[in-house]
Parts: C-alpha cells; sequence; structure tokens
C-alpha cells in the first residue's frame, strides 16, 4: 500500500474505507489542527496519518537524551539476540495478558515485545505503563521500520513539558487518574455512576479499567481516531472518551440483565465490540459535548489525588481497599444510616477521600442541640459528612468539602466559603443526590440586610463565574483555595455559618438551614427543577450527627 505498510496485515483491515487521494497538513495552527484531528481529515489516508503522527511526534519537548532509532539498532541485537520474541518475557510494568495486535502481520507482533524490551532497557525509571503495548502496536501501523516506531515511542514517554501530560508511567500516576476518572464520571455521569454502584462491589474497581477501555479493548479504527486527537489536545481526551464510552454503555445496557457476573467483564465486552452500536465519529462526537473541568483544574485535582495516596503509603501496586473496607459493618454504627446506606454515600465523595474511614464527631444524641458544640467537635476537620432525621422519618444530609472554622474569616457575620465539592442528599424516603449550587436564598438566614446584601452579592459574582468558558487556564469555584494553593478570590462560597444559624447551597434549587438550637431547620427549593425537595419545608430535627474522615 505505502512505505509504512510493512507490519500491516491488510486482509484485517477495512480497505474500503481508506482514500488514496493525495492530501497534505500544512497548517500549524493549533485551534486549526484541533478541528482537523476531530473532523478526522488524515484518519481516511493511511500515509498522511503517518506523516502526521511523525510530525506531531517530533514537536514534543523531550528530555535532552532520549533515545533514537540509532540506539535501537545498538541494541535490540543485544538483548533480544537469537530468541523468538514470542517467547520473550515482559517486564512487570506492562500487562502481559494484554498486548493488542491491531491487524498487525506476524512480524509487527513480535515487534511490540522486541520494542517493549528495549524501551524498558533505556526507560529504568518506568515502573507501572499498561497502555504502552497498545501505543506501540498502534505507531507500528505507521512506522517504516520498528526503529522509527521506537524512537516515537521514547519521544512520548520522556516529554519534559510539565503542562503536557502523556502516558502513566508509575503506578502513583495510573491510580491516581483512576481515582480523577472516578471523580469525574460521579460529577458528569451519575446515571451511569449510579448503576455502577447498584451491581458492583467496588466501584472503584471497575473505575480502575478505563485505561483498558482506550488501549486493550477498544478496536483498531477507534483507537486510532483517539490517538489523533489525543497527539494533539493531549491527556483530557482520554478522560473524555472513556466518559464517553460509560454514557453509551448506561444508554445501550439501562434495564438489560448483566451478561456476566462481573460489572467490569460487561462494560470491557461492551467496548469490544462497541462498532454494533456506536461509529468512531459518534463517539468522539459524545466526547467532545461533555462541558468537562478545563486542563489545569484537572491536573490539580489529579495532584490531590496523588498527594491522597502518597499519603496513604499507595506509590507500587497493591489492592486497593474497596469502599467495603472503608466502611467496615463492625466498626461503623450510626443511629441514622446503615452500613449500607453509608455506601452509598460514600460512593458519592471524592475519590481521595473515599480511602478514609468514617469518624463520628459529633451527635445530639450525646453532645445535646448546641451549635457552638457542633462546631467544636467539627472544626479542625475537613471535609465533613451531616447526616439529619427528622421528626418524620426524613433522612437528608450534606457532603462539606470545608473546614467549620472557615467561617470566622466573617466575624460575627454570616461567614460565605466552601467549594463546588459540596452536595446534598437525600435518603429517605427516596435515594436522591443534588449536585452543589451557590446558595441562592440568603433570605433563609433572616440575619438583617448587611448579610443579605453579602450573600446577593457573592452569589451574583460566583454565578458568573461558574459559566463554563474555554480557555485552558480557566478555574472554576469547584475548586479550593486551601486543597489547591489557588489565589483567595478563586475560592468560592457554598456553605455559610455564624452563631446564629447554619446554612448549606445544595443543588438543582436545594439549600440547608439549620437554626442555632438544632432542633429546626428549613429547606429552600427552587421549583425551576423538575426534582422532588430535600426534606419537608419545615422540619424538626430528631437525630444530627457529624461524620469525619478518619486516615
Amino acid at each position: 500500500m505505502d512505505e509504512y505498510s510493512c507490519f500491516v496485515d491488510w486482509d484485517k483491515m477495512d480497505v474500503s474505507a481508506q482514500s488514496q487521494d493525495t492530501k497534505e497538513l500544512t497548517c500549524t495552527d493549533f485551534h486549526e489542527l484541533k478541528q482537523l484531528a476531530r473532523q478526522g481529515y488524515w484518519a481516511k489516508n493511511h500515509s498522511l496519518r503517518a506523516k502526521v503522527y511523525h510530525k506531531l511526534i517530533s514537536n514534543i519537548p523531550c528530555r535532552a537524551v532520549t533515545p533514537d532509532a540509532n540506539v535501537y539498532r545498538d541494541i535490540v541485537v543485544k538483548i533480544i539476540g537469537k530468541r523468538s520474541s514470542s517467547s520473550l518475557p515482559l517486564p512487570e510494568f506492562v500487562d502481559n495478558s494484554l498486548i493488542p495486535t491491531y491487524c498487525l502481520n506476524a512480524e509487527g507482533i513480535g515487534a511490540i515485545r522486541k520494542i517493549i524490551l528495549c524501551i524498558a532497557n533505556q526507560f529504568p525509571d518506568i515502573s507501572f505503563c499498561p497502555a504502552l503495548p497498545s501505543v506501540i502496536a498502534l505507531l507500528l501501523h505507521y512506522s517504516k521500520d520498528e526503529a522509527e516506531c521506537f524512537e516515537q515511542v521514547c519521544r512520548i514517554l520522556a516529554c519534559n513539558d510539565p503542562s503536557k501530560r502523556l502516558i502513566d508511567q508509575t503506578f502513583l500516576a495510573f491510580e491516581s487518574s483512576c481515582m480523577t476518572f472516578g471523580d469525574l464520571v460521579n460529577k458528569y455521569c451519575q446515571a451511569a455512576h449510579k448503576l455502577m454502584v447498584a451491581v458492583s462491589e467496588d466501584v472503584l474497581e471497575v473505575y480502575s479499567d478505563w485505561q483498558r477501555w482506550l488501549f486493550g479493548e477498544l478496536p483498531m479504527a477507534y483507537v486510532a481516531r483517539v490517538f489523533d486527537v489525543f497527539l494533539v489536545e493531549g491527556y483530557k481526551v482520554l478522560y473524555r472518551v472513556a466518559l464517553a464510552l460509560l454514557k453509551f454503555f448506561h444508554k445501550v445496557r439501562a434495564g438489560q440483565p448483566m451478561e456476566s457476573d462481573s460489572i467490569q467483564q460487561d462494560i470491557r465486552a461492551f467496548v469490544r465490540d462497541i462498532a454494533k452500536s456506536v461509529s468512531p465519529e459518534r463517539l468522539l462526537e459524545k466526547a467532545f459535548a461533555i462541558r468537562l473541568f478545563s486542563r489545569k483544574e484537572i491536573q490539580l485535582l489529579q495532584m490531590a489525588n496523588e498527594k491522597a495516596l502518597q499519603q496513604k503509603g499507595i506509590t507500587v501496586k497493591q489492592k486497593r481497599q474497596n469502599v467495603h473496607l472503608a466502611v467496615h459493618a463492625e466498626n461503623f454504627k450510626s443511629e441514622i444510616v446503615s452500613v449500607k446506606e453509608m455506601r452509598d454515600i460514600w460512593s458519592w465523595i471524592p475519590e481521595r477521600f473515599a480511602l478514609c474511614q468514617p469518624l463520628l464527631l459529633f451527635t445530639t444524641l450525646e453532645h445535646g442541640c448546641s451549635l457552638s458544640r457542633f462546631y467544636s467537635h467539627s472544626e479542625g476537620h475537613e471535609p465533613t459528612l451531616l447526616l439529619i432525621k427528622t421528626t418524620a422519618k426524613e433522612v437528608c444530609g450534606a457532603y462539606l468539602s470545608t473546614d467549620w472554622s472557615e467561617r470566622r474569616r466573617g466575624g460575627n457575620k454570616l461567614s460565605f466559603f466552601g467549594t463546588g465539592e459540596c452536595f446534598v442528599f437525600r435518603l429517605q424516603p427516596e435515594v436522591e443526590r443534588y449536585e452543589w449550587v451557590i446558595i441562592k436564598h440568603p433570605e433563609l438566614a433572616s440575619t438583617g440586610s448587611e448579610t443579605e446584601n453579602h450573600a446577593q452579592t457573592a452569589s451574583s459574582t460566583l454565578s458568573s463565574s461558574s459559566i463554563p468558558s474555554d480557555p485552558s487556564d480557566r478555574l472554576s469555584p469547584f475548586l479550593a483555595a486551601r486543597h489547591f494553593n489557588l489565589p483567595s478570590k478563586t475560592a468560592s462560597m457554598f456553605m455559610a455559618g455564624s452563631s446564629e444559624c447554619i446554612i448549606v447551597g445544595g443543588g438543582d434549587g436545594q439549600a440547608l438551614y439549620l437554626d442555632a438550637d438544632l432542633n429546626h431547620g428549613r429547606t429552600s427549593h427552587c421549583n425551576t427543577f423538575n426534582n422532588q425537595p430535600l426534606c419537608s419545608e419545615s422540619f424538626q430535627i430528631s437525630i444530627l450527627e457529624v461524620w469525619g474522615f478518619r486516615d
């Protein structure tokens, strides 16, 4: 077919999808290149795609000493010798059972293992890189020989641009990416997340498969289209496509019985057979329709997850603690929720805190109905979980991302603080979680016009700042100044506390107000949204508990 075809088994390829038209790519403008990649400009021309890949990869900033094609030619004989490539043991940092072939011929399949071993020789710092075999197999399609493919993969691995994340090369980076994906699913794929929680004993284990969906199960034609955009836009594209896969899985399989005993196996099978239901174009269209966080926000979230893992000592491959161990039946006792209900709540919280165990900080049954005691027992803990049971047997609560001591910044005034990770939820009579919304009902507090004006100003400012925009360095109110070392002006206001009351801004127009004696409460429910109120508009508190997170 062309000079880049030596490793391709064309009998397995859909040749009819290939165009023989002579095309060239001359643009250098990033935004134009991004649009061409998304539109599949070079997707149907094998030779053009190879040339584009070479151009994009050659422009990746790399460390000074990066192995090239000549290094491969020098070391491959020493490392491989006369042994058959199929008998070569692979390094532990790849999954030996998951080596995709992507319509390669026998020579190409053997070349994958040889290149992996040579990379292991040149990159001793790589400790965990499950995506590597897939990347090598794909790039062999667009390389003139093994040495050229080796050089291209090395440039991807040796990228030294701190703002350009490409392939995870340590277990810490991989595991934190899985946690970050779980956080994104929790926010952007709530229906699918609800299904995962219902059918899986360990939802974190399901989400740890996200890179396998892309670099293991996804068919060659789809992987290539994803890689087209990935080389231009970077790591964020992988999150987008994985979220789109999960959305399509939920749409196609919702209401159908499980095909196996494992949701993990069902998702893998769906991705392998995705051509039956979704085209590559439709998959990318869905992926880019998701209004995802900015690149900088995702980097900050990933860094926070890495820090949480390091603090737990989880830096090398090991079995991750699942939610059933975090909320253990023998160690957990609440007068408001059952172990199962607490596990449901645990599946909603950010992944970096799902590693922790619940710790009871305050209960009205033991500490009485005093707001000052509520504060004294809750302060110094971040985040916290508020649980309320009403005299009408309703159960609701809130996940509160920020230490209550932050309220003191406002002196005696009602002080607003918190992040967009806050949310409110209802467990009885029905389970429902409400995404965050900025407090828009300051009239609940009834603490004077000055406070109202403060609240309204904050609400107006934050509402405008939360409108999504395109620049990659945009920071939304989702992130907290204290967690991510951001300027204080980027911190947002989703909780409020004073000596007279507590307000928590919930989601979809929900807000929760508790008075100083912790006996009575009110809710605000915006009828603009089609949902049920959090609980009765005015209610009496039977029991209130505050839970912290123990390492």
